[in-house]
């Protein structure tokens, strides 16, 4: 099932909102120094735009880029390929992991 609708700009899905969480949880025992939600716009192409979910930044300093989804559409996934072939981050896509599989954020890195 797919949402019939997007969020406005800044408002967090369910799924966005407990990997929030998860950040701010890391944040807090200094697993990451910083993390923001929609924090980065990259271009791609005349009139086209990534938005990652999250900006993460490192203990190291280094930057990452979140992608949460419970659900691929192809567009989103060939966004995210592009970006990681042009910008000098670390792309990860996050999904989670049913209970009954111990919880969690499922990792593929881009």
């Amino acid at each position: 099932m797919q949402a019939l609708g997007r969020l406005k700009v800044g408002a967090m899905n369910k799924t966005e909102q407990a990997y929030a969480k998860h950040l701010s949880d890391l944040q807090a025992v200094g697993g990451i120094l910083w993390h923001k939600f929609e924090g980065m716009k990259l271009r791609l192409a005349d009139n086209t735009f990534y938005t990652p979910d999250f900006a993460v930044m490192l203990p190291c300093g280094q930057i990452e880029l979140h992608e949460i989804k419970g659900f691929w559409q192809d567009d989103a996934r060939v966004k995210i390929k592009v970006a990681a072939d042009m910008y000098p981050f670390r792309f990860l896509a996050l999904k989670p992991r049913p209970k009954k599989d111990g919880g969690g954020w499922a990792v593929e890195e881009f």
